[in-house]
């Protein structure tokens, strides 16, 4: 926390109603940044803990008291005139109902339809982390047949097995996953892109995003909402891949990947390894602190890869991050069995 001594520490509510909206709130004119709309919230005093001050701002603010809160998402910004640590909660229940007691301007705008707004910079990656669900699920290798060519000369090479393969994602699309990786490294480029094109289809109909953990060139030819970089594809770039009408996500294993990372301007990154793995049970690991550390130094919404289960969500959230990211349970398990154990951790 050292490098954030000078910053002035605010807490801020991302507060949900029963239809899904987010309460937003206009900055009046005279203030820094006036005319701007935000998150609620204000300065968090020196007596004050985080839970305490969101609490007490709310009351003030918007005459609610906050049942249901949990971290989301901090953001460290320098504007040309002052430094702030934006310390962001989203509040899934209250008590009351929300009006201005501060004769602020106060609107309900559902999660899609927040970015057609204007607010302080500071402010922006907070759409992202609601956009964003708590769980990234990323694909296994799809299983493969041998394909026998007539020519000799080409001899035999492995093909995907698109069926098997797009059942097991249908069902995770079922049960709920909203945001899912591509990732199959044993593929050529042509049969990644047979299969992408049948998985993007499938994703579409579910209104699920998929991110393909592939070149460029491939992303932009199918059309895909966004790329997944490995950390080496990642150092590859000195500035975003693709445009902001796509989703851009980077693995990351250290602070200087992390760094590199936003210096090009990804929308989130996947920390790894956070705890031991089945695949690599004796490997280095960052821990729960190890993730906090690199939360600390993120604008922008960081998942927890590696060794996560659904009791995890928790943990990584308390951590500072956006939730978790998950690979081997891809065909090893339900898919009913693992969101129903997942979603129950919002309860």
């Amino acid at each position: 926390m050292d490098e954030h001594l000078n910053h002035q520490h605010v807490v801020a509510a991302a507060i949900f109603n029963k239809q899904g909206e987010v309460l937003l709130a206009l900055r009046p004119a005279h203030l820094h940044q006036g005319g701007l709309w935000e998150f609620p919230g204000g300065k968090i005093e020196a007596d004050e803990d985080v839970r305490t001050a969101l609490a007490r701002e709310l009351h003030e603010e918007l005459g609610i008291t906050v049942t249901r809160a949990r971290p989301l998402i901090r953001i460290p910004h320098r504007y040309p005139d002052k430094a702030v640590l934006l310390d962001v909660w989203r509040v899934d229940d209250f008590a009351g109902e929300a009006h201005g007691r501060e004769d602020q301007r106060l609107e309900w705008v559902a999660v899609n339809r927040l970015r057609d707004k204007s607010y302080p910079a500071a402010n922006l990656p907070v759409i992202t982390a609601l956009e964003l669900p708590s769980l990234y699920l990323i694909s296994e290798e799809p299983a493969t047949y041998r394909d026998v060519l007539v020519s000799r000369e080409a001899g035999c090479r492995e093909r995907p097995d698109p069926a098997a393969f797009l059942a097991t994602l249908e069902a995770w699309l079922k049960n709920g996953a909203r945001l899912i990786q591509l990732r199959a490294k044993t593929l050529d480029e042509d049969a990644y892109a047979a299969l992408a094109v049948n998985a993007l289809t499938l994703c579409k109909h579910y209104n699920a995003e998929l991110l393909l953990n592939a070149p460029v060139q491939i992303v932009m030819e199918l059309g895909a909402p966004g790329i997944h970089m490995s950390s080496a594809q990642l150092l590859g770039f000195e500035t975003r891949p693709v445009g902001k009408e796509k989703r851009v996500a980077a693995s990351c294993h250290t602070a200087a990947e992390l760094a590199h990372a936003l210096a090009i301007g990804v929308d989130f990154v996947v920390v790894s390894p956070v705890l031991p793995t089945t695949s690599h049970p004796g490997a280095a690991t960052l821990g729960w602190t190890g993730l906090r550390a690199l939360t600390e130094q993120a604008t922008v919404p960081v998942y927890a890869l590696g060794g996560m289960q659904p009791e995890h969500l928790d943990p990584a959230w308390q951590y500072g991050a956006q939730g978790i990211a998950v690979r081997g349970v891809w065909p090893s398990v339900k898919p009913a069995e693992f969101m129903a154990h997942f979603q129950s951790r919002y309860s």
